[in-house]
């Protein structure tokens, strides 16, 4: 099968390519192998090919696909969208329902498990999610990133008085604002472009261009710009006791004052992977649109290119159908 893979020989520094004829993968016990029918490229995959995680290996995490081979043959033919965490479901930590912080867990394209952009790829069973008919696959491709998006509300208890900013207006920044939006909230989603503002003006979310007129005092601020000015940025505009949901993940350090974090008592919450039966949901029932978010679609021999693409300053969601 073909593969976009980061990795290196030795003395070389890891680098990107497409690899033609690599061993098609076999589906170990509790695993089905996937056929790649279309997959996203996010800037966590532009991390790792800055360093972020130390990952080699197969890239890809953000998939729509159809199982190829399983054991429960029930499933052969299904078209799926599956958790990017593979944890082993046995230890006190996915006893207690935290399987995406499971200590021996592998995760998709990002940690020791091949990752999407490749014909097929395997996944346990119970990461699976069939996603329904009335889904396109240009939609259902956004399931991950939009259920990162949904973990905002699993982990902050927005109230319609609130005042919350969401900053930035990349991808992620996009599918946030259109979730949290749906809590009643009053919303601002702050960012640099206008034309990405305007998908999310179009949908009536208030908007505003970052400068120094916006104005602070917010009870939350979700950063999620993927700079690590943003970080700062968001102290910025975000009130004493006020709640800071931290999106963005980047390769490298960020400078913070952690001072003022306890005399200003900010809550910090980092927020990661999030569920995916309520994305499949939203998409479903049309409460947000992902689709004015698709910038350009590659197929996978076009791999190099879509990545190249992906890493260009402003850049909305680069999709490739291998």
């Amino acid at each position: 099968m073909r593969a976009l893979v980061f990795d290196s020989q030795p003395g070389d520094r890891p680098r990107l390519h497409l690899v033609r004829g690599r061993a098609m993968p076999t589906p170990p016990h509790g695993e089905v192998r996937i056929r790649t029918v279309l997959a996203g490229i996010c800037n966590t995959d532009i991390e790792i090919l800055r360093g972020y995680h130390g990952f080699e290996g197969v890239l890809g995490h953000e998939f729509v696909g159809v199982v190829d081979q399983a054991e429960d043959r029930s499933l052969v033919g299904r078209r799926v969208v599956g958790e990017i965490s593979a944890s082993c479901r046995v230890c006190p930590t996915c006893r207690a329902g935290q399987y995406t912080h499971c200590p021996t867990r592998t995760t998709l394209g990002i940690l020791n498990r091949d990752g999407v952009l490749a014909d097929y790829f395997c996944l346990p069973v119970p990461n699976l999610h069939l996603v329904p008919d009335n889904v396109p696959d240009e939609a259902a491709a956004f399931t991950e990133p939009l259920a990162a998006a949904c973990q905002v509300l699993e982990q902050v208890h927005l109230r319609p008085t609130d005042r919350v900013i969401v900053l930035g207006d990349g991808k992620l920044g996009l599918l946030i604002a259109q979730v949290v939006a749906l809590s009643g909230c009053d919303l601002t989603a702050v960012g640099r472009h206008p034309e990405k503002l305007a998908i999310l003006s179009d949908r009536g979310i208030a908007t505003q261009l970052d400068g120094s007129d916006v104005r602070g005092g917010a009870d939350v601020v979700v950063e999620c710009t993927g700079q690590p000015a943003g970080y700062r940025r968001a102290r910025e505009l975000l009130r004493p006791r006020g709640t800071l949901v931290l999106k963005s993940t980047y390769h490298g350090l960020v400078e913070a004052d952690l001072s003022r974090l306890v005399v200003d008592e900010i809550q910090v919450v980092g927020s990661r992977c999030g569920p995916f039966p309520p994305a499949i949901r939203l998409l479903s029932q049309g409460l947000v649109d992902v689709l004015p978010l698709i910038e350009a679609e590659y197929s996978l021999d076009e791999g190099m290119a879509a990545c190249e693409h992906a890493q260009r300053r402003g850049t909305l969601k680069v999709l490739v159908r291998p």
